[in-house]
Protein backbone atom coordinates (compact mmCIF):
# COMPACT_ATOMS: atom_id res chain seq x y z
CA UNK A 1 0.00 0.00 0.00
CA UNK A 2 1.48 3.62 -0.48
CA UNK A 3 1.44 6.36 2.33
CA UNK A 4 -1.54 7.87 0.82
CA UNK A 5 -3.84 5.23 1.19
CA UNK A 6 -2.65 4.19 4.33
CA UNK A 7 -3.86 7.67 5.42
CA UNK A 8 -6.86 7.07 3.64
CA UNK A 9 -7.52 3.68 5.94
CA UNK A 10 -6.86 5.52 9.43
CA UNK A 11 -8.99 8.90 8.90
CA UNK A 12 -12.09 6.31 7.60
CA UNK A 13 -11.34 3.59 10.50
CA UNK A 14 -11.26 7.31 12.81
CA UNK A 15 -14.69 8.75 11.26
CA UNK A 16 -15.89 5.41 11.41
CA UNK A 17 -15.40 5.48 15.09
CA UNK A 18 -17.00 8.88 15.65
CA UNK A 19 -20.29 7.76 14.09
CA UNK A 20 -20.40 4.49 15.86
CA UNK A 21 -23.63 4.18 17.96
CA UNK A 22 -22.72 5.00 21.64
CA UNK A 23 -19.75 7.23 21.24
CA UNK A 24 -19.49 10.44 23.35
CA UNK A 25 -18.39 13.57 22.70
CA UNK A 26 -16.64 15.72 25.30
CA UNK A 27 -20.14 17.62 26.16
CA UNK A 28 -22.06 14.64 27.05
CA UNK A 29 -19.79 12.22 28.43
CA UNK A 30 -21.55 10.98 31.31
CA UNK A 31 -25.28 12.33 30.73
CA UNK A 32 -27.39 9.92 29.44
CA UNK A 33 -29.68 10.99 26.24
CA UNK A 34 -32.73 12.09 28.00
CA UNK A 35 -36.26 12.27 25.59
CA UNK A 36 -37.21 15.53 25.61
CA UNK A 37 -41.13 14.33 25.07
CA UNK A 38 -40.45 12.25 28.54
CA UNK A 39 -39.03 15.38 29.97
CA UNK A 40 -41.79 17.67 28.58
CA UNK A 41 -44.27 15.01 30.22
CA UNK A 42 -42.75 14.80 33.48
CA UNK A 43 -42.40 19.04 33.17
CA UNK A 44 -46.10 19.28 33.35
CA UNK A 45 -46.94 16.20 35.55
CA UNK A 46 -45.22 18.45 37.90
CA UNK A 47 -46.65 21.88 37.00
CA UNK A 48 -43.73 23.34 35.59
CA UNK A 49 -44.58 25.73 32.85
CA UNK A 50 -41.42 27.01 30.39
CA UNK A 51 -40.95 30.70 30.35
CA UNK A 52 -37.95 31.96 28.89
CA UNK A 53 -37.03 36.01 29.66
CA UNK A 54 -33.91 38.03 29.09
CA UNK A 55 -31.74 38.73 32.16
CA UNK A 56 -28.84 41.29 32.81
CA UNK A 57 -25.54 39.64 32.94
CA UNK A 58 -24.59 40.09 36.78
CA UNK A 59 -28.26 39.76 37.92
CA UNK A 60 -27.63 35.88 36.50
CA UNK A 61 -24.33 35.82 38.07
CA UNK A 62 -25.71 36.37 41.36
CA UNK A 63 -28.21 33.67 40.98
CA UNK A 64 -25.64 31.29 39.91
CA UNK A 65 -24.01 32.15 43.17
CA UNK A 66 -27.15 32.10 45.14
CA UNK A 67 -27.85 28.46 43.43
CA UNK A 68 -24.29 26.97 44.19
CA UNK A 69 -24.22 28.23 47.88
CA UNK A 70 -27.44 26.77 48.49
CA UNK A 71 -26.45 23.93 46.90
CA UNK A 72 -29.97 23.86 44.42
CA UNK A 73 -30.28 23.66 40.69
CA UNK A 74 -31.44 27.04 39.18
CA UNK A 75 -34.63 26.60 38.26
CA UNK A 76 -35.57 26.01 41.95
CA UNK A 77 -33.34 29.24 42.93
CA UNK A 78 -35.26 31.72 40.64
CA UNK A 79 -38.51 29.82 41.77
CA UNK A 80 -37.89 30.76 45.20
CA UNK A 81 -36.35 34.48 44.81
CA UNK A 82 -39.70 35.32 42.58
CA UNK A 83 -41.92 33.85 45.37
CA UNK A 84 -40.29 35.68 47.61
CA UNK A 85 -39.77 38.63 45.55
CA UNK A 86 -44.17 38.81 44.69
CA UNK A 87 -44.78 37.95 48.15
CA UNK A 88 -43.16 41.15 49.91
Amino acid sequence: MKKTDLAKNDAKKLMGKMAAPGATSFGNAGSPAIDKREQRKRDQALGLVPFAIKLNGDLVKRLHALATERGEDLNATVADVLVKGLDA
